[in-house]
């Protein structure tokens, strides 16, 4: 048995998350149905995290054993002929046999991103997310740097979190201004791992600051308050794409 790694990257649009449910239509069911077409193999594979529907992947990383002797430079290939066109293996190489993309990620890298013009790009429209109303960019990358180091996250967090813990580490934020779009802001977040809609709450609650409608300095009071009820809303899904990964 040979234990196989991918990169892959996908457009969530379509999808009911990536990991596998009873209603199907999930990033998961699509790619193992591939490799099963492929290999007649009825394999199970595991990620390095599960997106949200709606969310985009610029590079997940998944692996699974298979028996196939299929060589590498050919999966991407066979795959992606099987495959919808908004779902693509990046590139398949071998792994240590202990290897799981889950446990031995190091740290993952989210991106969000917000268009703040008045009228939304219709070619961007389902990787950014249209809030048309001035902010201010400074108060919230300020804020943005409260997060970073080892704190519980529990204010940004799902209420149906099952998670034992919610400490999280944090490593780097930034946020940038695209260079080539006026009104775009890009927003990322490295850490050890993600918490269900944590990205999304911490940017719902950013962009509350960016209205004035909170302060930069409200921010550790509302990580410190460790409730759900303290943040800001959930931002929309379609916004965010995990932006890469790390072992």
């Amino acid at each position: 048995m040979r234990n196989i790694v991918m990169s892959i990257c996908y457009d969530g649009t379509a999808y009911y998350g990536f990991q596998s449910q009873p209603g199907g239509n999930t990033i998961q069911d699509y790619i193992e149905a591939a490799i099963e077409q492929l290999t007649g193999e009825n394999i199970i594979l595991t990620s390095s995290g599960r997106t949200d529907a709606g969310v985009h992947a610029r590079s997940q990383i998944i692996n699974f054993q298979t028996a196939s002797s299929i060589p590498l430079e050919r999966w991407a290939f066979a795959l992606n002929s099987r495959l919808p066109p908004d779902i693509r293996i990046l590139e398949a190489r071998m792994a240590d046999p202990d290897f799981h993309a889950r446990r031995w990620a190091k740290r993952k890298t989210y991106r969000y991103t917000i268009n703040h013009n008045r009228i939304p790009d219709v070619f961007q429209r389902h990787m950014q997310f249209h809030h048309p109303a001035s902010l201010d960019v400074e108060a919230m990358r300020h804020a943005l740097q409260t997060l970073v180091g080892e704190h519980d996250f529990t204010s940004f967090c799902s209420v149906k979190s099952t998670k034992p813990s919610h400490v999280r580490t944090i490593y780097e934020v930034s946020l940038e201004l695209d260079p080539h779009v006026p009104g775009v802001i890009h927003i990322f977040v490295t850490g050890n791992g993600f918490l269900q809609h944590m990205v999304r709450i911490i940017v719902g609650t950013l962009l509350q600051i960016g209205e004035g409608k909170r302060s930069a300095e409200d921010m550790s009071g509302i990580l410190a308050a460790r409730s759900r009820s303290k943040a800001g809303p959930t931002a929309m899904s379609h916004g965010l794409m995990l932006w890469d990964v790390v072992y």
